[in-house]
């Protein structure tokens, strides 16, 4: 899971270390995209500025078949997300 191009707020390995909401709205203002850990969810999910909206206890993500909403303090981890040509296939 780690790799050079990924920015770790607390530890995606670590489930005991809630995020706060502001860091979280920072991140994905900033980057446009933010991968977070759940705490009710086996993968992480990917948030977009379009489909998502951080509240300060509650996150509202918006999907092409429905709506998932989930507590801030059940994130523990959360990371900028990339893509390179080699994911791709491009390289």
């Amino acid at each position: 899971m780690d790799d050079p191009g990924t920015t770790f707020i607390g530890s995606p390995r670590e489930y005991s270390n809630a995020m706060e909401a502001d860091d979280l709205r920072s991140m994905l203002e900033e980057n446009g995209e933010l991968m977070v850990l759940v705490a009710e969810f086996d993968e992480p999910l990917e948030l977009h500025l379009h489909d998502t909206d951080i509240g300060e206890e509650t996150v509202r993500l918006e999907l092409t078949d429905g709506v998932i909403n989930f507590d801030v303090d059940d994130i523990s981890g959360a990371w900028q997300h990339t893509h390179s040509l080699a994911d791709l296939g491009l390289e």
